[in-house]
């Protein structure tokens, strides 16, 4: 599966190509700031499962699945106590933030 599904993106963007690259835009940004403040020891795991669930919808909202399921299982470990593996969801982020720069 490619980092994002442009089909999904055009869908939830009615085929208007500004807007998808106004959300994709966005979408980069917050990656960058969501993706430090997940991974910052200084945060409660509450607060830090909030923010990989805060991910996990915006990625969802674009079609970068694979950000959306790394966050899953990151927000997951965050709220059962497990060890939340932050390189899956790096990688996932990195490759997303790729396709975005490419489009």
């Amino acid at each position: 599966m490619p980092p994002i599904d442009h089909d999904h993106l055009t869908r939830q963007t009615s085929g208007d190509a500004e807007l998808a690259r106004e959300l994709l835009m966005l979408f980069a940004g917050q990656c960058h700031r969501l993706l430090s403040e997940i991974g910052d020891p200084a945060r409660t795991r509450a607060e830090r499962a909030d923010l990989a669930h805060t991910l996990k919808g915006s990625a969802l909202g674009i079609g970068a699945v694979s950000v959306a399921a790394a966050s899953a299982m990151v927000e997951d470990a965050l709220r059962s106590d497990g060890d939340p593996a932050l390189a899956p969801l790096a990688g996932a982020v990195a490759a997303a933030l790729r396709a975005i720069a490419e489009v």
